[in-house]
């Protein structure tokens, strides 16, 4: 039943992908229909997948790479449903579900083995991860709207209005996204950031026993989003400028990603 329900979200988030693409360029509604109905059906079945997968070890899915993977395409998924329930950007999906689509095909090559969590770790372990890779679906939709913003952003500037112009919502709004889900993902991860040595604490471990090359990464992710979230407050980052910290700082989390591997 895992296995069936793994496989059900991850062809989901395949066809919805590619579904928001079509749409994406040929505007047709039905289109945009049948890739919603569909990556809700991924989304069911990733949920279910979850459920089971809970059952079977015990505890959430934070503790092995493989749990953590589907753990953060699911997030993914979930945030890009309340921002397009918010925001009305149908195509947003077009560049939010291949992402998640890859998380969950990359964590199919990866151990299935479950982890032992002792009695005295679940709370600490399951606040500090869960924080932290919530930020990082929120950090996700920003990277899914930079691309979008500076996909408009050029068409502008080249004063070349081609097919994709016309398509994709307005530079303000796709700043206005970038800022909103910034601003929540941010103090999110930074909880988590926090909370990672209380965990350390709880585990008899050494607070400040890091591995360096794990976690300057995450140090790095955590000033580039903190300049972009402390900027629009105080320095008046934001448009182009936010998009690419946005991209830059992305590309940070899959570096951090596979360092923890």
């Amino acid at each position: 039943m895992e296995k069936i329900v793994f496989n059900i979200s991850l062809f989901s988030y395949l066809g919805a992908s590619l579904g928001y693409f079509v749409y994406l360029v040929y505007r047709k509604p039905v289109v945009s229909t049948i890739a919603t109905a569909t990556v809700g059906a991924g989304l069911l079945a990733h949920t279910v997948w979850l459920g089971l997968r809970s059952m079977e070890t015990g505890h959430g899915p934070y503790t092995t790479s493989f749990e953590i993977g589907m753990f953060f395409a699911w997030l993914i998924v979930v945030v890009y449903f309340l921002t397009e329930w918010n925001f009305k950007i149908k195509d947003l999906g077009a560049f939010v579900l291949p992402l998640a689509f890859l998380a969950v095909l990359f964590s199919a090559f990866l151990s299935k083995d479950v982890a032992f969590v002792r009695e005295s770790q679940p709370f600490w372990l399951t606040l500090h991860r869960t924080l932290s890779v919530m930020g990082y679906a929120a950090f996700t939709i920003a990277f899914a709207a930079a691309i979008m913003y500076l996909i408009q952003e050029n068409q502008v500037k080249s004063k070349k209005l081609g097919i994709m112009y016309f398509r994709m919502p307005s530079l303000e709004v796709l700043d206005k996204l970038n800022d909103k889900v910034i601003t929540i993902g941010f103090p999110l991860f930074t909880l988590g950031f926090m909370t990672g040595p209380l965990w350390k604490a709880k585990m008899d471990m050494p607070v400040l026993a890091w591995d360096i090359t794990k976690t300057w990464p995450l140090v790095i992710v955590w000033v580039i989003y903190g300049v972009i979230f402390f900027g629009r407050m105080f320095s008046g980052i934001r448009g182009k400028k936010a998009a690419q910290g946005a991209i830059v700082g992305f590309v940070m989390v899959v570096l951090t990603y596979f360092l923890h591997v």
